[in-house]
């Protein structure tokens, strides 16, 4: 049994697990921030490095110590429970949002840039653009045993090292400087980006990732509780240097780059741009290659991923059956286009995502209330229905009634006010708690008096 692998194995390990972060859409949401808060920018990024980087760490953490997958760490609540959050995040993570995000993007500004002046249908082109695409992620998520040669050893290091022509190019020559904030990031602009880093994905990226990751690193030789949690762990840090440096030039080049080419929609649009701003007509090129190999690879870890769990609780069909079956479900939602899957998901976002940043503290916390289940249930109870609350305005139901009538909880005109529900929450269970071992001691007397 080996318990450690070689330095250039854990490196290895740590490139693949960075790659599975490193999607095309992770790439495009730190650009914007830069362009919006201009002189804003390293406090708005502060935020956003929270929740979009250094919450990934934790949780990748909170797995480790609770077992490796979610639905063990979300089962504290309830079994049950903890089995509906995993279907939701895993159905999230693959055929419903990321997939189809991913492979949308990746189209946006890989592919239709070059033949936006000849083709005639950008519906057919988008379906047979997909089609190739989810097909090859299909046939590299076939066999999760080659994850480390295929991404850790040779996707990763070719657009770490293109990523990496664009930044260094961005500082040499800088596009300009520093703007005036902008709306959102005028004001509150530390909890803006903090918000702004739900987008990401990466914090429920990590709960999603982590059984494939496990099964992979079990490949390599590695067994036992403990040596792979380490390896987790290691392979984690890795990830976050990584995922720090990659946001912070990303969001360098948004912020310097308005005085060369104006304000642009989105973050795609910027990073395209910047590239043709930077290296002319070769930069459609170098822009489109590191979309292309950042989205196949996000593509094959959140669809492997999926898969992997969909088997695990239903292995009535088997994980290949598995990755067809999620594969079609994302190829009929890519091609509704992507402007249509960011407008429907947003608001599962911002359900989901407390309630895992809240899951993710009390793991840590946990010995602190003795690991007592009605603070996590008191917890989930008080983030949730926030959560749910802002999940609704974002599609306009009762928006102004939720906004006006909710008003007086802390920050939540800024989407953060579940932070407070959930501490209110976790009280009350801890008193719960409390009072109900009590009641449990007084009954252990009675019961001893009377023998």
């Amino acid at each position: 049994m080996k318990k450690t692998l070689s330095q250039g194995q854990l490196i290895a390990v740590g490139l693949m697990l960075f790659a599975m972060f490193l999607g095309a859409g992770n790439t495009i949401f730190a650009p914007m921030v830069g362009q919006l808060a201009g002189t804003n920018t390293w406090i708005a990024m502060s935020g956003f490095l929270i929740t979009g980087v250094g919450l990934v760490l934790l949780a990748i953490i909170a797995l480790a110590i609770s077992g490796g997958t979610v639905e063990k760490l979300a089962a504290r609540v309830h079994p049950k429970f903890g089995m509906l959050f995993s279907i939701a995040l895993f159905v999230t993570l693959g055929p419903i949002y990321v997939i189809p995000r991913t492979t949308s993007v990746v189209y946006e500004i890989s592919i239709y840039p070059v033949i936006k002046g000849v083709i005639h249908s950008n519906h057919v082109f988008l379906f047979l653009f997909s089609f190739l695409f989810i097909l090859i992620t299909v046939l590299f998520s076939l066999n999760p045993s080659k994850f480390v040669d295929r991404l850790g050893k040779v996707i990763t290091p070719i657009f770490v090292t293109l990523l990496t022509i664009l930044v260094v190019k961005s500082f040499i020559t800088p596009m300009g400087s520093f703007g005036e904030p902008r709306d959102p990031y005028i004001q509150d602009t530390f909890f803006k980006g903090f918000v702004q880093g739900y987008y990401t994905m990466d914090v429920l990226a990590a709960f999603t990732f982590g059984g494939i990751f496990i099964k992979s690193i079990k490949n390599m030789g590695v067994e036992g509780k403990k040596e792979i949690s380490i390896v987790f762990i290691k392979a984690g840090m890795i990830t976050i240097v990584g995922l720090v440096l990659l946001q912070l030039f990303l969001a360098w080049i948004g912020a310097s780059s308005v005085d060369a080419i104006g304000y642009a929609s989105n973050g795609g649009e910027v990073l395209a741009k910047s590239a043709i701003h930077l290296f002319g007509y070769a930069g459609i090129f170098l822009i489109g290659t590191v979309i292309f190999l950042t989205g196949i690879t996000t593509n094959i870890a959140c669809l492997s991923s999926v898969a992997e769990y969909f088997n695990r609780i239903q292995p009535n069909l088997s994980y290949k059956k598995w990755i067809i079956l999620l594969a079609l479900v994302s190829l009929i939602l890519t091609n509704f286009g992507l402007s249509t899957i960011l407008e429907l998901t947003s608001p599962i976002l911002l359900l989901l995502y407390p309630i895992a940043i809240t899951l993710i503290i009390l793991s840590f916390i946990n010995n602190l209330f003795k690991g007592y289940q009605s603070v996590y249930v008191g917890s989930i109870i008080g983030s949730g229905f926030v959560a749910l609350l802002d999940a609704l305005k974002e599609i306009n139901i009762f928006a102004d009634f939720i906004s006006q009538t909710f008003a007086f909880i802390p920050l939540f005109d800024i989407g953060a006010g579940w932070i407070i529900t959930g501490l209110t929450g976790a009280v009350f269970g801890m008193i719960i708690a409390i009072l109900k071992k009590s009641e449990e001691r007084k009954l252990d007397i009675g019961n001893e008096e009377a023998s």
